[in-house]
């Protein structure tokens, strides 16, 4: 599949996202695959890995601690249940 793409000032700006994620989460891993299906890059972001990405994650999503936390263009998405 090819990558998706959004329009921003007249030009062509490839998609990208962050999803913060924890080991042997398998909703995690479900977003990862999806985001993979559809050709959407991202940047994993562990948050048990990476300094200061619990704290960044749990900001994001106004005080609760789960995952996965998914940010794409300024919208955040809490957990996942399938595209």
């Amino acid at each position: 599949m090819g990558h998706q793409y959004f329009y921003e000032d007249g030009g062509v700006t490839k998609m990208t996202a962050k999803i913060y994620t924890k080991v042997g989460c398998p909703y995690c891993a479900a977003a990862k695959e999806d985001f993979r299906n559809r050709g959407v890059e991202f940047e994993e972001i562990d948050v048990h890995n990476v300094p200061g990405a619990a704290e960044e994650a749990q900001r994001i999503q106004g005080g609760s601690k789960r995952v996965p936390v998914i940010v794409e263009n300024d919208k955040v998405t809490v957990g996942f249940g399938g595209s």
